[in-house]
């Protein structure tokens, strides 16, 4: 099933994003909606931008942590957490060493190859329930 067109402003930040970054922007995006769509538990996902980067919230159900695409300042591109929950401390427990991350914040990708549907799509799906 295609994903939905996202909104205007979402779309341009990923635009507007490093070229080497957007396809890797594009993928998470598409995991995150594929995953979110295998869990009808949380209701709707709405994408937005906050703190200048696409997120991912259930606001209806609120059953989820936020979650944010975006470029760190160290290049690349991450799947950023809400830094005061466990989603990417809990992640990085049980698949030690096979990330790189950004303290209790992002993991941090270089490629798109990188993403690995099925282990990130653990962490996506986490979070999307995390309050459940």
């Amino acid at each position: 099933m295609p994903h939905p067109t996202p909104p205007p402003d979402v779309k341009a930040a990923i635009d507007a994003a490093p070229a080497r970054a957007q396809a890797g922007l594009w993928a998470l995006r598409g995991l995150i909606l594929d995953t979110a769509r295998t869990l009808p538990e949380i209701g709707p996902v709405t994408e937005c931008l906050k703190w200048g980067q696409p997120s991912f919230t259930t606001p209806v159900t609120k059953s989820g942590s936020t979650l944010r695409i975006g470029c760190p300042k160290a290049g690349g591109f991450a799947l950023f957490a809400h830094c005061q929950t466990t989603i990417i401390s809990d992640f990085v427990s049980a698949f030690p060493g096979l990330d790189r991350v950004d303290g209790n914040r992002a993991i941090l990708f270089d490629d798109p190859a990188q993403i690995e549907p099925a282990r990130h799509g653990q962490l996506v799906a986490h979070a999307l329930r995390y309050h459940l």
